[in-house]
C-alpha cells in the first residue's frame, strides 16, 4: 500500500494580500491548541492540528486581522486586506523607494518568465501520532546547476527553484557498492545536529548497483531537440550541440540514434543511425540552426512514435528532450503535458529532459515531463555540466537499475518524539489533493541517494545512547520495480541508533549537511536561522578540495554571501 505524503490532520495553505502578493511572517493563532505559528517564504504555512475542523486567527502589521473556520483537508487561501493607515503610509513610501525600483525591475524582467512549482516545506511531525512517512526517490539534479547559474550571475535565487534533495544528491555522496546479486545497498547514520543541540540528524543512504557499460543493453536514443527562435543564444542551442556531440562520441556500434527537431515545424532530422556512423551523427547535429515557434506537443508525439517504430526489445529505449521548456504552440500547460506524457509512457519508452537557458526557462514543465515520462531531468548551465551529465555520469543518467522507487520509513515513537524530512517538498497542488499518491522515481546505475531527517529525540533515546538497550530509531522499507517488469520488490532495513558525534561522522555526511543548510537558507526556511559564515565553516571543514565539485561549492558559498549579505544587528542606544 502506498501511503499519502501528508498526515490526516495536517493543515496547510498560503497567505497573500489583495494584490496577490505572498505575505511572509504572518502570525497564525490556532484556537484549539492555543499554539502560535508564522507563515514562511511565499506566504505558505503548514502544521499539525488535533482535529479535522479548527479556527485560525491571522495577524500581520499593516493588515486587517482575520479569523476563519478551516477544515484540514482543504488547502487554505487566506487573503489579508491592507489597513487604511498602512495604505496611506505605503503611498508616502512610494517615492522613497523609487531609486531602488529601477534596479529591482531589471532582475524581474530577466527572470519574470521563468516558471517553478510552488513548494510546501515539510514540517515537524509527531511520531506518536504519525510514525510513517514515505517519499519518492529519483536521480534529478537539475536544481543545483540552475541555482549555480543564478549565483554565478550575481542574482538572487527564486526560493522555489531550490529543491534541497537535488542539491545534496548532485554530488553522489556516500556511494557503497551493493552485494553481488542485489540492486541496492542501504546505510544509515544518526548524529547530533551541529546547529541545534537538542536535535539529532538521521542520514539514510541508498546506493544502486553499477552496470558495466560494455554489457548494458543496446540503446535506442531519439534526440528531441528544440531549435525554435528562443534557442538562438550561446547558452542554448550551441551548448546543446556540444553536449550531444560529446554523448555521441561514447556510443557503441550496437547503439542507434535518431534526431527529431522542432522550431516552426516538426521534422525527423536524422533517421535511425548506428553508433558506428559517428561522423554522420556529429555532422547532423552541427548543422542545426534555431528559428520559428515551439510546437512542443507535436514534437513529443513525433519523437515517441519514432522511438516506438525502432523499439529494441530489452534495450534502453529513450527520448532525450533538450529545450528551454518554452512550448508556445499546441498544448502548453503543465496539466496538458502531464496527460500527454502519461499516455506516451505506456509505450515503454523512457524520457530524459535536458534544460537550458534563462529568462524564459520553464523548470515546472520539464519537471512534469520527466516525472510523468518515467525519466529524469538535468539542467545544463555550461559545457562542464553537459560533460558531467552526458559523459561522466552516462550510466546514471540513461541506464536505470530500478523504476517506481520510493522509501517508507516508520519511526519508533519510543526513540523519536518528532521528525522532519529536509527537502523532498511537495508541490502545492499535491498537498491540496488529499487523494494524491506517491509516484516513485527511477534510479540510475551507480547512483547514490541521500535523505536527511531532523529528529527531536525522546528521553529514552538520550538515556540509552551508546547502550545495548537502545531500540531501533525506525524501520525502513525500500519499494521498487525492476525495469521492464511490472512486479514489485521491497527491501527492509532496520535503522539502528548508531549515534556518533557530528565531528566524528564521515566527512561526506558533514559536507551533505552543509549543502542542506545552504539550501534551507537560500529558500528562507524558518527552520534555518544560522548565518552564512557558520554554513561556510561546516562546509570548509568537510569538503574534499581535491574533488572539483566540492571545491566549487566552497566558491559558490563565497559568492552567495555577497548576494545575500547578513543584516547588521542594531546597536542599542544605552546611555
Amino acid at each position: 500500500m502506498v501511503l499519502p505524503l501528508c498526515a490526516q490532520y495536517y493543515l496547510r495553505g498560503e497567505i497573500k494580500d489583495e494584490k496577490n502578493k505572498p505575505l511572509t511572517g504572518v502570525k497564525i493563532f490556532v484556537h484549539s491548541s492555543k499554539a502560535l505559528f508564522q507563515s514562511g517564504m511565499q506566504g505558505s504555512f503548514g502544521f499539525t492540528v488535533t482535529q479535522d475542523y479548527d479556527s485560525l486567527s491571522f495577524n500581520f502589521e499593516g493588515y486587517e486581522s482575520k479569523t476563519v473556520r478551516v477544515k484540514s483537508d482543504v488547502w487554505q487561501k487566506i487573503v489579508l486586506q491592507t489597513s487604511a493607515d498602512q495604505a496611506n503610509r505605503n503611498k508616502q513610501k512610494l517615492l522613497t523607494v523609487a531609486g531602488n525600483t529601477v534596479q529591482a525591475s531589471r532582475i524581474t524582467q530577466l527572470f519574470s518568465d521563468e516558471t517553478y512549482f510552488q513548494l510546501v516545506e515539510n514540517e515537524f511531525i509527531p511520531a506518536g501520532n504519525y510514525p510513517n512517512t514515505a517519499f519518492s526517490l529519483d536521480i534529478d539534479k537539475a536544481s543545483y546547476s540552475n541555482v549555480r547559474r543564478f549565483i554565478n550571475m550575481k542574482s538572487p535565487v527564486p526560493p522555489d527553484a531550490v529543491r534541497i534533495e537535488e542539491l545534496i544528491n548532485y554530488f553522489n555522496l556516500q556511494y557503497k557498492e551493493p552485494k553481488a546479486g542485489e540492486a541496492f545497498n542501504i546505510n544509515s547514520q544518526v548524529s547530533s545536529n551541529p546547529l541545534t543541540p537538542q536535535e539529532q540528524l538521521l542520514f539514510l543512504n541508498v546506493s544502486a548497483r553499477k552496470l558495466d557499460l560494455d554489457k548494458v543493453p543496446p540503446a535506442n536514443f531519439v534526440f528531441l531537440i528544440d531549435v525554435s527562435g528562443s534557442m538562438d543564444m550561446p547558452n542554448r542551442l550551441p551548448l546543446l550541440k556540444a553536449a550531444f556531440q560529446a554523448l555521441v562520441k561514447n556510443l557503441r556500434p550496437a547503439d542507434q540514434v535518431s534526431i527529431v527537431v522542432y522550431g516552426g515545424s516538426v521534422a525527423v532530422w536524422l533517421q535511425p543511425t548506428s553508433g558506428n556512423s559517428k561522423d554522420t551523427i556529429l555532422k547532423s547535429i552541427e548543422e542545426l540552426e534555431a528559428s520559428g515557434g515551439t510546437p512542443g506537443e507535436s514534437a513529443i508525439r513525433t519523437a515517441y512514435k519514432l522511438a516506438e517504430s525502432t523499439f529494441i526489445k530489452g534495450g534502453n529505449n529513450r527520448v532525450i528532450l533538450a529545450t528551454d521548456g518554452d512550448f508556445n504552440v499546441g498544448e502548453t500547460s503543465e496539466k496538458a503535458m502531464d496527460e500527454l506524457i502519461t499516455t506516451m509512457r505506456q509505450t515503454g519508452v523512457f524520457l530524459t529532459c535536458l534544460g537550458v537557458g534563462m529568462g524564459n526557462f520553464k523548470d515546472s514543465k520539464l519537471q512534469t515531463l520527466a516525472k510523468k515520462g518515467n525519466g529524469n531531468y538535468a539542467y545544463l548551465d555550461d559545457i562542464k555540466e553537459a560533460e558531467k551529465v552526458l559523459v561522466k555520469e552516462l550510466t546514471q543518467t540513461f541506464y536505470a537499475v530500478a523504476d517506481d522507487v520510493y522509501m517508507d520509513v516508520e519511526f519508533n515513537p519510543a526513540m523519536v518524539k518528532e521528525y522532519r524530512l529536509i527537502g523532498f517538498d511537495n508541490k502545492k497542488e499535491a498537498v491540496a489533493d488529499q487523494q494524491s499518491k506517491i509516484s516513485g522515481g527511477d534510479i540510475g546505475s551507480g547512483n547514490s541517494t541521500l535523505a536527511i531527517f531532523q529528529i527531536v529525540p525522546t528521553e529514552q533515546n538520550l538515556l540509552t545512547m551508546h547502550s545495548p538497550l537502545a531500540e531501533d530509531i525506525a524501520a525502513l522499507t525500500l519499494h521498487y520495480s525492476h525495469c521492464g517488469d511490472t512486479s514489485h520488490a521491497a527491501v527492509k532495513y532496520p535503522v539502528k541508533a548508531n549515534h556518533t558525534a557530528f565531528n566524528n561522522i564521515d566527512k561526506e555526511l558533514q559536507f551533505a549537511t552543509s549543502v542542506a543548510m545552504f539550501g534551507l537558507k537560500l529558500k528562507g526556511s524558518k527552520h534555518m536561522s544560522t548565518d552564512w559564515a557558520t554554513i561556510a565553516s561546516v562546509a570548509a571543514a568537510a569538503a574534499n578540495r581535491n574533488h572539483y565539485l566540492e571545491a566549487e561549492f566552497l566558491n559558490l558559498l563565497d559568492k552567495t554571501q555577497k548576494i545575500y549579505p547578513e543584516k547588521k544587528k542594531k546597536k542599542s542606544n544605552s546611555k
